[in-house]
């Protein structure tokens, strides 16, 4: 029996004549309409019956069954809002891809902390899961790029002691199942082959009874009734070994897969022709992929049977898949290769839909987060394309699915793809060297290259497993690839990051007020009156809690502001101000008292500085995506007193044109002198109207979110700004960077921080004036100059060092016979580039050379070898290198090492021959 059965004996089960009966095969309860089903309908119980055999009425594209889906709930009282972004760290920290429709409304609305914006609600959600990537093209049904129809409705217990942003049942089990069923009916289903399988759901410490909804072997929809959170003390024990008791609210979380509903619909072989049809048959053309009637009978007859390959269920993929050519009487190679190149061409339709979501919702290929992800995807495409022999580019691929999504910044789009092939091919450059070594070393110690650095050369080098395996087959090392290679990388990726400890010290501050922030209702106003409700005592100093404060906290990227607090007895210097839990933290040098009365003064000059740089963040980010895109999103900021920064998510590097053009955009604002204005509007209504660009600098928790309107730029921010942007002076940008692949850094000062600038570069320019005796306009060219000119003098010395080389390997010099091949020793007390061109200059004569050196204060030797000679100038240098503590080594023809006893140079080189000689007889 499973956990919660009392849960599952709905009013509507048996008001509508359902039987339970428990799966023979995979051991599950399922509700069912039909007395004589045995089954629960989901493979391996049950195949594919819809294939060849659509489930309803007619046949539904993607957009028939959204606003088939959406309308009926529309009907029925629920509000249809807007679908989110994929991006899901967009509007909350804890998350990277929107996985789920639920993932909208998490952590605040599922809390009661904020009412949904609709109650009860329904939504069409794109959605993007990494952990589906190995599967996708494989089973038939699973899509790493897919949209989760939902309705949801938030409620509260009647009993509920606390306070939530919503009250009251809007519905719950019953009519939810009943909403399902009448959706299948709406559609022409046989409801009598419709099961309801009983698996509870545990996620993120909640947990709650949940209904699997199958139809003809296809899971369709999935109804979570999110009711419980763990406790050590609770009745309930679930499948994850851990103890649940009910929650104050309880929110109904359903997910309807569009893709698989649009599939049954149609009834073709797999999901990908029923939800990508234009673009498999361009695939499949361009590639040049054509079957018999024979070949497409068979592909139709493994689809039915396809439910069986998902990799998170099997072990052995191989093995998995022959067994369906033993069900189907074939044979298992030849059905494979009839196979992989559709299941490749499925994968491109996939993966180029997902990319079109992460790129048109704004994700700029990197290292990290989402970026990584992104890139991750991509470069999977790639390889998938190149190898099922697609010629068509690949920003032509992913066009093709932004414009069926309707995106309106498709060259932006493109153009990321571009760039992120060229960097790719040059990636592979660097990267398959890497592989040929590696795979050498693990060749010579007869072992196979493990999983975790196949990862880590895919991490590091953006090197495909397969193609690790093809270099390492050519070096004569094994490599295993998981089949669950690309899921295994994403998992590295997937974390935004953990939750924070609770300490004592944390609940002592639970039980004191919030402070209230007068630097909200006046950003001008440098000095206040305040009452000291608890001074906590730290290592060095104190933490000072107000009633209310002009100084501003730590956050946002804007240093706290400094000051002093000053009672009748004493004055106290604030030397840091952080904020918990909406408690702000005055540390200071000394205890003004608790329950003393104190006067505020804040540093004025710091404060302005930092309002102006504050103000200016917000401008130069706004001037950065007029410039460079409207893909440009902040991913970091820090501002200061003398200067700032912002790090911008860009594809590119930023170039010195598009600075003067951002700069002429920035003070063109501050020149308009435009009012900056401050607004607490609804979180929802803000994000209806502004969208979720609204978060560049973090996201704010409560109801309501404090927005700042620059012109038409318009943030959640919580720091200080000026009343009027001409209040800023200037904004000087003073340089840009690459910070991490993805991500530019534009540092810039504001107001008289750009002054001190600007003249800490004027005082550059007239001092290097001054040492080259020119005026400030000629630097320039003067140093270009007598750049070249160093360049040229370069050249000469190097030229000379060589026929000084050239001279000195002509000169007599005492040669020795080895092996009937000349050799030279010698010592030649010059640099490491002097020893190399003479080496050169006498291999190039027929004559192994060995040369010694004692320049810098260590000893040091070159050995090369000519063409044909049997002789290991690596091996040669390691033996003489070690003679004087060191050691070096390099290829056979030419190797260099040395170590620190210099004073054996002369007497390891008088022993130079014999080591020749031993080595060419080795």
């Amino acid at each position: 029996m499973s956990e919660l059965e009392e849960e599952y004996r709905l009013e509507y089960f048996e008001e509508e004549g359902f039987y339970r009966r428990q799966c023979p095969v995979t051991d599950v309860w399922f509700w069912t309409r039909d007395p004589e089903r045995e089954t629960c309908g989901e493979p391996p119980a049950d195949d594919y019956s819809f294939i060849d055999n659509p489930g309803f009425d007619r046949e539904y594209t993607l957009e028939e069954m959204r606003e088939e889906f959406l309308s009926f709930f529309e009907e029925r009282g629920h509000e249809r809002i807007d679908p989110y972004p994929v991006a899901a760290n967009r509007w909350r920290d804890d998350v990277l891809l929107t996985q789920a429709s639920i993932y909208d409304f998490q952590p605040l609305v599922t809390s009661g902390q904020t009412p949904p914006p609709a109650n009860p609600l329904t939504i069409s959600q794109p959605c993007i899961r990494m952990q589906d990537i190995d599967n996708v093209g494989r089973t038939g049904r699973h899509t790493m790029a897919f949209e989760m129809m939902a309705h949801h409705a938030f409620n509260t217990r009647e009993d509920a002691e606390d306070e939530y942003a919503y009250e009251g049942e809007v519905y719950w089990k019953n009519e939810t199942v009943k909403y399902c069923d009448e959706f299948f009916a709406s559609l022409g289903a046989n409801l009598d082959e419709i099961t309801y399988i009983e698996d509870p759901w545990v996620g993120g410490g909640n947990a709650g009874p949940a209904i699997e909804v199958l139809y003809r072997g296809a899971e369709l929809a999935t109804l979570v009734f999110m009711s419980m959170e763990q406790d050590p003390d609770g009745e309930y024990e679930m499948k994850d070994g851990n103890t649940y008791s009910k929650m104050d609210t309880y929110i109904v979380d359903t997910g309807y897969g569009l893709e698989r509903w649009t599939w049954v619909s149609q009834g073709t072989p797999t999901v990908y022709e029923a939800v990508y049809p234009e673009m498999i048959e361009f695939l499949k053309e361009n590639a040049g992929i054509s079957l018999s009637d024979e070949e497409r009978e068979l592909v139709h007859r493994a689809a039915k049977l396809s439910g069986y390959l998902d990799i998170d269920e099997i072990d052995d993929l191989r093995g998995a898949r022959a067994e369906v050519a033993d069900e189907l009487d074939v044979d298992a190679d030849e059905l494979t290769d009839l196979l992989r190149p559709l299941e490749d061409i499925y994968a491109i339709a996939d993966h180029c839909r997902a990319l079109a979501y992460m790129f048109g919702d704004g994700i700029v290929p990197s290292n990290v987060g989402t970026g990584y992800l992104a890139r991750m995807v991509l470069r999977r495409t790639k390889r998938l394309v190149d190898g099922v022999g697609v010629d068509a580019p690949l920003d032509e691929l992913v066009d093709m699915q932004a414009a069926r999504l309707e995106y309106q910044n498709r060259d932006t789009i493109r153009d990321i793809v571009r760039t992120e092939e060229r960097k790719y091919r040059e990636t592979l450059e660097r990267g398959s060297r890497k592989v040929e070594q590696l795979a050498r070393e693990y060749a010579d110690r007869g072992e196979p290259i493990p999983t975790d650095t196949l990862i880590e050369l895919y991490d590091s080098h953006g090197i495909q497993p397969d193609m690790v395996r093809d270099i390492a087959a050519e070096q004569g090392a094994d490599v295993a690839v998981p089949d669950d290679f690309y899921s295994l990388v994403a998992e590295r990726h997937e974390d935004a990051g953990e939750a924070d400890v609770v300490t004592e010290r944390d609940e002592r501050l639970a039980n004191l007020p919030e402070t209230d922030k007068l630097y909200y209702e006046d950003q001008e106003r440098t000095e206040f009156e305040a009452v000291v409700l608890d001074v906590f005592e730290r290592e060095s100093g104190y933490d000072v809690v107000l009633d209310q404060t002009m100084f501003y906290p730590e956050g946002g990227g804007q240093p706290a502001d400094h000051g002093t607090l000053s009672s009748d007895d004493v004055t106290v210097e604030v030397e840091d101000v952080q904020v918990h839990d909406g408690v702000v933290l005055h540390r200071t040098d000394e205890s003004p008292g608790k329950g003393e009365f104190v006067r505020g003064q804040l540093d004025v000059d710091r404060r302005r500085r930092l309002m102006r740089h504050h103000t200016a963040t917000h401008i130069i980010g706004y001037a950065a995506r007029q410039v460079l895109g409207e893909h440009v999103r902040q991913a970091g900021a820090q501002k200061g007193t003398r200067r700032a920064r912002l790090d911008v998510r860009h594809y590119e590097r930023i170039t010195r044109e598009e600075v003067k053009q951002i700069e002429r955009v920035a003070n063109d604002l501050v020149t308009r002198n435009v009012k900056v204005k401050q607004e607490w509007p609804n979180r929802h209504e803000a994000e209806e109207k502004h969208g979720f660009d609204l978060y560049q600098g973090g996201i704010p928790p409560g109801k309501n979110i404090r927005l700042i309107h620059v012109a038409d730029d318009v943030q959640a921010c919580g720091g200080t700004h000026v009343n009027r942007t001409g209040d800023i002076g200037a904004i000087k940008v003073l340089s840009t960077e690459p910070v991490q692949d993805g991500v530019e850094r534009i540092a810039f000062a504001a107001g008289e921080a750009a002054i001190e600038a600007t003249q800490r570069t004027e005082d550059a320019l007239y001092e290097a004036a001054d040492v080259l005796d020119v005026s400030p306009p000629d630097v320039p060219e003067t140093a270009e100059r007598f750049f070249e000119e160093w360049k040229a003098r370069g050249k000469t010395v190097d030229r000379l060092k060589r026929e000084l080389a050239e001279a000195r390997a002509a000169a007599e010099s005492e040669e020795l016979d080895i092996d009937g091949t000349p050799a030279v020793v010698q010592r030649l007390d010059g640099d490491a580039d002097e020893l190399r061109a003479t080496a050169n200059a006498l291999v190039d004569s027929g004559k192994v050379a060995v040369l010694g050196s004692a320049a810098g204060g260590s000893a040091q030797f070159v050995v090369g070898v000519p063409d044909g000679v049997g002789l290991n100038a690596g091996e040669v240098v390691g033996v003489l290198a070690a003679k004087v503590g060191g050691g070096g080594g390099g290829p056979p023809d030419f190797a260099q090492g040395g170590g620190p006893d210099v004073e054996k140079l002369d007497a390891v080189l008088d022993d130079a021959p014999d080591v020749l000689r031993n080595v060419l007889d080795a």
